[in-house]
């Protein structure tokens, strides 16, 4: 009986162990392709592109010497036009990110952000905020220009072979006047994928 313990416990463990899985850290710049989807080194590749093209464009960089202030703009919709899962709020918060660092343009919130912060705005007019710190209504700075953009895939494939092209593109359009201030498009990532025959 106590063998039969033994042997059934040690079975255990090694059933167990073969179960694992191992998890090995590498840095973050490293490129790795598993799947053939889109992943952390094509948006890396694609927002340096787009944000290097956008703080170069001439409309952007000289705005604020023809009207005394820099540019505000709003991030609109980044839409999927893709075949794939992509969560194009990470494109979009990283060229906010990037160009509101730059020093180049100012940004307002959207979305659901600004339902948030008008929320919180209207509940300090309640009477229990100080009315020296309350945040007053009707001082919200309105945006000169919509940044939105897309992210779109042709697929082409024959046999276990295919091939993944990715097209990324960015605007930023003059509110007032519906004029495009810039359009970027990195276009350079195409993938091949060789999928394995399976065996009978």
């Amino acid at each position: 009986m106590k063998k039969a313990f033994v042997l059934l416990s040690l079975a255990l463990v090694l059933l167990l162990s073969g179960c694992g899985h191992s998890v090995k850290r590498v840095d973050a710049d490293t490129q790795m392709d598993l799947s053939g989807y889109w992943n952390d080194t094509d948006l890396r590749k694609a927002s340096e592109y787009l944000i290097k093209e956008c703080l170069g464009t001439p409309r952007l960089t000289t705005y604020q010497t023809t009207n005394g202030r820099l540019p505000v703009i709003i991030v609109g919709r980044f839409r999927n036009n893709s075949d794939e899962h992509i969560d194009t709020s990470i494109l979009s918060q990283r060229l906010e990110a990037s160009i509101l660092s730059s020093g180049k343009a100012e940004f307002v919130v959207s979305g659901d952000l600004r339902d948030e912060v008008r929320a919180e705005r209207l509940d300090q007019q309640q009477g229990y905020t100080d009315d020296a710190t309350m945040a007053r209504i009707g001082r919200e700075t309105g945006a000169d220009f919509m940044m939105t953009g897309s992210v779109k895939t042709i697929v082409d494939s024959y046999d276990k072979t295919a091939t993944r092209s990715y097209f990324i593109t960015a605007e930023l359009t003059d509110i007032t006047t519906n004029r495009r201030l810039w359009i970027g498009e990195y276009n350079e990532i195409k993938k091949v994928i060789r999928r394995p025959s399976v065996k009978p």
